[in-house]
Order: C-alpha cells, then structure tokens, then sequence
C-alpha cells in the first residue's frame, strides 16, 4: 500500500509538472506592413519621408500571469530582435501547463543584467555583444533599442538619424491581455509599428526634435520614445498546438588525429567569447602546421610568394604598400587587411565574399592577381614535403584543399591581439596621458550639439574591446565606380560602396588605410570623418546625421585622436 500511494504521489507530481514552450514572433513593421529596410517610403507626421537601416532591441522580464492574478516568471530569458540579421522569433519553455491571461515582457534588461560583464556570454547568447552590436563597451551597458535610418525633407538633401533608447531608467514595460492556452505547445505573434514609435502619442520630427539621442537624463526625445513604446507593440494572435522545434544534430570535429592536443587560445577577459569552429578545433599540430602553410611559398605559382608576403608580423598581418604585389609583379586592387582577432569575423575580405576563414585562405591562392595556383597542383607539391605534417594534424596523411584550409584557419584563429597600452590602462597597470585621455573620451562621445555633446562620434562603428563592429558600412568615401564593395557579393543596391570595417586595434601599424588604401596617414583619416564625407544614398546613418559642413574638431582634438589611437598597439606586433 505504501507503494502504491508513494507511486500515485509522483505519477500527480509528473503531471502537474507537464510543461509547454510559447513560441513568440515580433515584427517590425510600418504602414501596416512589414517593415522594409532602406527604402525611403515612409513618413513623420512631420512631413519627413524616412527608411530604416537598422532596428535592433532587446528584451527581457517575460511573465505569463494565471487566472489567480500571480505570474509565472523567466527572469533570465532574453530575447534579441533585429530586423537586418532576420531575428524575429524567441521560445520560452518549460512554462507550467495551463491557461495564461496575460503576459508581460520589458523592452530592456533590468539593472543587473545590464552592468554586469558582457564577456560572459556564449557566442550564441542574444546578450554576446558580438552578436548583438547592442553594448556601449567601455561606457557600460546596453542599447536596449536602436533605430537609425536616412530621411529626407522636401528640397533638402538626404540626412540621417540614430536613435539609441538605453539606460536603467528607460527600461520599459509590455504588457498584452489575451487568452494564452497553454495546455499545449502555442504560438504568439506581435507587431512592433515604427510609425507608432515616432507619431504618437508623442509624436517625432528629425529636424525639429533632433537627430540622434543617446538616452542622456532630461533628453526630450528619449522621453517621446519611451511613451510611445507601449503603444507601438500589439499582440495580432495567439495559435495553439505549435509542434516542437527539431534541434540540429552536433556537429562533430574533422578528421581528428589519434592523440590531439589542445592548443590554448588566449585573449582579453573584457573581449566576447568567440564563436569558433566547432568542426575544427584548435590543436597545436593544426596550428603547427597552418602557420607552416601561411609561410610556403609552395601555395604561389611560380614560388615567390606566400601568405606572409602581404601580411607581414611587423605591420599586424597587414601589407605597408598600397596594393601588393602577385606573381609576374601583378598589382591588386585592395589594400590587405590585417589578420588578427579573426575569430570573432563571420565574413571575410573587404566585401565579406568569404563566409569562413578556411574559404579565404584558398582564394588568394588561386586569384589571377595573386599566386595565381590552383589547387590541384599546391595539393601536389605539398605530397612531396609535407605529408608527415598532415598525416600529426589529421587523421591520416591524405592532403586535400579542404584540409589546407582547415590548417590555415586554425592557425589564423590563434592571432590575437589584446596587450596595448589602452588595455593595461583599463587594468590600471599603465596610466594614459592627458592627450590620449582626451582622445579617448572623443572617441568615445556622441556629436550631439543639440545635448551639447561634440564628440568624434567613432564608436558607433569601432565600439566595443575589439574597436569594430564587424559590419559593412558606406563610411562616406569618394565612390569609384569599378568598385561598389559589398554590393559586389549581393547585388543589392542598399549595400553599395559598402566595405567592412577594420578593427582600430594596432591602427598606427596598418596603414595605409580604407579598402584602397588611399589615405597615409592617420590624420589624413581624421580629416576625411571631420569634413570630408562624400554623401550618397547610403551613407551611414550615424555619419549622415552630421552637418554638412562636418563636425568640425579643433586641431588640438585631432592631435588627442590621433594619440588615443596610437595607444591601441599591440607591441607583439612591433617585433
């Protein structure tokens, strides 16, 4: 008889313990449909026709409340949304089984959450400011909303805003009344409408409210925006009986050899933790012999160059010449880009055409311009010298491309670079001067006039400890025609004359600099972001909000930039 009651105890307690996953869908949307990034179509009760570049936000504090009127609570379940990367949906699961009359969901993160460290997140975290490009790096905590774009008014030419909502006191409550049966697995769809977000109750003008905020106590326009959140989201419908999400299988590592060994990746506890390849994990026979393949000048034609020839140690993996030199001394057409901290890149070259560092190690090889080789015969000529290398990083001795590129891309993720005198400033083993204190809190600082900021605004871009956000921005260059950047590999005309943005890590080392290597020095860098921006249709928002005349810093603040920046070397890379 005990038996029995102790067996009907747990049979009820597994059944009251049933649960159920709520499968959330949040899109962006405008004039009642959804949102279209980059087209000019749409309008301010001002008058002013505006796109969207970017629309990114997070959110946190989800809760379902029950008949009772007391909550069923996720505190630590985030959401990111963004609406370029896609990210529209999030799953909150393991919800007690039953019927929900309510939820509640804060766009924002609570204060704990938001100052704790960002480096502590899995490269998958919606909170890994690598992923998100949502984190104020150095000025700590979050963006919880960003939402730029261009806009025009009629007879003037194309500007640009960034709305940043942030900050503790901004955090903001959602809350939707609905019947959420989850006696099942359910759906919920919602709709985030940026016209509300800008006309009302509150409504917004570019001109006449201003161009960018950065949630500063006291900033009308943060207040606008934060009334007119709740308004904005709108729960459309709720479906039950969803079927469950299959999971992808693992994947497993690559032809590994009987007895690897680890190969220790090191880097800055203040950096993201990166996503590396799970199919190629870092061993020291790998890494061995992918530094040994950077340095063969097997891979190149006639045998003159190597990987090493256009990206030398002493210039941080980067070439001092304006375009290198290929076999038969053919003449590139881009500047090399530097190779360190590339394992936290998901596309690769100046246009992001390569989607994996192992795709880029082969292409160099077979371009006309470069070694101007093709596989088969590097394949070839490596059977002769180095099957023996091979046969201790792989399972067996067998050379192919695939595993030529997996070598080069282990050794290329060990290429860290962490230790300048920036860093040893932040872990108070080293005092910046005066001058780069200053260029650092330019750097650092929103052009802003209208907040009385007057900053060099550079960190929209090169934010964050590894000084890049890893996107592709138009940064306002003098077009060449023959060279459109990212529009090359997509086609599409709202990426025109968008190129990658390099990393400021090591940036006195790296020039010349831009993807054609047409500015020498790091002045001439500064002058061109100060009042030089060429404006074109897609030009950065964060650039195309400033005035045409540029942002004007006075030559003693030029002289802190250019000081800040050089504290940014890595002295590994000096010797």
């Amino acid at each position: 008889m005990q038996f029995r009651i102790h067996f009907c105890a747990l049979f009820a307690l597994v059944h009251v313990a049933a649960a159920s996953t709520l499968h959330l869908t949040l899109m962006p949307m405008a004039e009642k449909a959804p949102l279209l990034l980059d087209s000019l179509r749409y309008s301010t009760q001002a008058g002013e026709t505006f796109s969207v570049t970017r629309c990114s936000f997070l959110l946190s504090g989800f809760a379902l409340q029950k008949a009772d009127g007391t909550w069923w609570e996720a505190p630590d379940h985030i959401a990111w949304i963004d609406a370029e990367k896609r990210r529209f949906d999030t799953a909150l699961k393991n919800i007690p089984a039953g019927k929900y009359q309510a939820m509640r969901v804060h766009l924002g993160l609570d204060a704990k959450t938001n100052a704790a460290s960002p480096a502590q997140y899995a490269p998958d975290h919606p909170l890994n400011p690598n992923l998100n490009g949502l984190h104020w790096s150095w000025q700590g905590g979050y963006i919880f909303l960003a939402l730029e774009g261009s806009f025009r008014v009629p007879g003037q030419a194309l500007g640009g805003y960034s709305y940043h909502l942030a900050r503790d006191p901004n955090r903001t409550a959602l809350t939707f009344a609905g019947d959420f049966n989850l006696t099942a697995d359910a759906s919920a769809a919602f709709t985030f409408d940026l016209g509300t977000l800008l006309g009302g109750p509150q409504p917004l003008s570019f001109v006449k409210d201003g161009l960018s905020t950065h949630s500063h106590d006291g900033d009308p326009v943060v207040a606008a925006l934060k009334g007119n959140l709740p308004a904005a989201f709108t729960l459309q419908q709720i479906t039950s009986s969803i079927p469950a999400i299959a999971r992808p299988s693992p994947i497993k590592p690559l032809y590994l050899p009987q007895k690897p060994v680890a190969y220790r990746f090191t880097m800055s506890r203040y950096f993201p933790i990166p996503p590396l390849p799970r199919d190629n994990p870092l061993l020291a026979e790998r890494v061995a012999l992918g530094e040994r393949l950077f340095n063969d000048t097997a891979l190149s034609r006639d045998g003159t160059l190597s990987c090493a020839s256009c990206h030398t140690r002493a210039s941080a993996f980067t070439d001092s010449r304006r375009f290198s030199t290929g076999v038969e001394d053919r003449i590139g057409t881009r500047n090399a880009m530097p190779l360190f901290n590339l394992a936290w890149k998901t596309g690769f070259f100046w246009d992001g055409r390569a989607p994996s560092l192992r795709a880029q190690a082969l292409m160099p090889v077979q371009d006309h311009l470069e070694m101007d080789e093709n596989l088969e015969n590097v394949v070839a000529k490596l059977e002769k010298t180095s099957k023996e290398q091979f046969a201790r990083a792989f399972d067996s001795a067998e050379i192919t491309p695939e595993r030529i590129g997996l070598a080069i891309e282990n050794y290329l993720l060990t290429l860290t670079s962490y230790d300048s005198k920036f860093d040893r400033s932040m872990q108070g083993k080293e005092q910046l001067t005066a001058e780069e204190q200053r260029g650092f809190e330019l750097f650092m600082t929103e052009y802003e006039p209208r907040m009385g900021q007057r900053g060099a605004d550079c960190f929209h871009c090169h934010g964050g400890p590894l000084f890049t956000d890893h996107q592709f921005h138009n940064n306002g260059l003098s077009p060449v025609e023959s060279d459109t950047g990212r529009h090359r590999v997509t086609q599409n005309d709202r990426d025109l004359y968008k190129f990658s943005t390099p990393s400021l890590r090591n940036i006195a080392l790296t020039a010349p600099y831009m993807h054609d290597g047409r500015f020498q020095t790091l002045e001439e860098v500064i002058a061109h972001y100060d009042h030089n921006l060429r404006r074109t249709d897609t030009l950065d928002p964060n650039l195309a909000k400033h005035p045409p005349t540029g942002i004007r810093l006075s030559a003693a603040d030029k002289a802190a930039l250019v000081a800040f920046l050089k504290t940014l070397t890595d002295e590994k890379f000096t010797k």
